[in-house]
């Protein structure tokens, strides 16, 4: 059986009139790749430094790792690992200088720091880049040093706030691949993000965060079963007679029918066969067409039905 890493139950987070965190709950196991997604003003980072306990909140309780979540609990704080949006690096110390700092503030053991250092390095690609300070880094680098510093005493939980804004795809990729692997080795992984490919790669399951509470969990297949739209089917056609429109928006599981620019979009919910049954329709009516393409929903198709609003809304 799979064991908790990390249990929130009825957090209540309050500023003057504003609730940030209303009731949230949240459970973690072991080795899970968690994705936290929430448009802006969600509640996501209020949520996180409540659980890092460098918030305090108003009702509710954190364990980690089966201990209460305090201030003053170092044992826990030592086994996580935290790279926020926001690079934290030390611009007067080298590549390996800021790696070995940070890694120095949980593994007091010099062998085996330089060890874990090394390995650190090597795990985010640096090597050729030891001893470049952070300023001549590029900001795909400057991440992956920025990950290096939060990741090399190996930590058991860690939790990543948006690691790939304004990264370059192959440093993007590096990053993905890495968080992958750490995961392999037996951490557990907390996952926020704006892309929401990234979210569907490399989750095991998500939760979907709006006005401080958790509206919708699962894994990327149990969210799409959430929603209404299941299907979207999109034909080209130049020409598109109103009866025949009426037609399809008369079979069954079609729910929304629209014609517009030469191309035909159908939403289905449910059913089997609606791609065939449409170019049936089409076919009885003669109706010349040219591309077809079928897509189920995408993560982002389930944020926008659930929460009813872009994931880059303003606050």
């Amino acid at each position: 059986m799979e064991n908790t890493v990390v249990k929130i139950e009825n957090l209540v987070k309050r500023y003057k009139e504003l609730i940030a965190l209303d009731h949230f709950s949240l459970e973690i196991k072991e080795c899970e790749v968690f994705g936290l997604l929430g448009p802006n003003g969600s509640g996501k980072t209020t949520a996180i430094n409540c659980l890092l306990s460098l918030l305090t909140f108003d009702k509710g309780s954190i364990e980690i790792f089966g201990q209460r979540m305090a201030p003053d609990n170092y044992g826990v704080k030592s086994q996580i690992g935290v790279i926020m949006q926001n690079v934290a690096v030390i611009n007067e110390l080298t590549v390996r200088e800021n790696i070995d700092y940070f890694c120095g503030l949980y593994i007091r053991d010099k062998t085996l720091r330089q060890q874990y250092v090394k390995e650190a390095i090597e795990f985010v690609g640096l090597e050729d880049f030891v001893k470049f300070y952070p300023k001549k880094l590029s900001g795909g680098l400057l991440r992956r040093l920025n990950i290096a510093c939060g990741i090399a005493h190996k930590p058991r939980l860690i939790i990543l706030d948006e690691p790939t804004v304004a990264v370059d795809p192959q440093s993007r990729n590096k990053i993905l691949d890495g968080i992958t692997e750490l995961n392999k080795q037996g951490a557990t992984v907390i996952y926020t993000s704006h892309y929401m490919e990234e979210v569907e790669q490399i989750c095991t399951r998500i939760a979907i965060i709006d006005r401080g509470k958790n509206i919708a969990i699962g894994t990327t297949d149990e969210l799409k079963r959430m929603i209404h739209n299941t299907e979207t089917i999109t034909v080209e056609t130049a020409d598109l007679p109103d009866e025949t429109i009426e037609k399809i928006r008369s079979l069954e599981h079609i729910y929304e029918a629209i014609y517009a620019e030469n191309e035909l979009i159908v939403k289905c919910s449910g059913g089997r066969h609606n791609l065939v049954k449409l170019l049936d329709v089409l076919t009885a009516d003669d109706i010349s067409f040219g591309r077809v393409y079928s897509e189920r929903p995408t993560l982002n198709d389930v944020f926008l039905e659930i929460t009813g609003r872009q994931l880059r809304d303003k606050e």
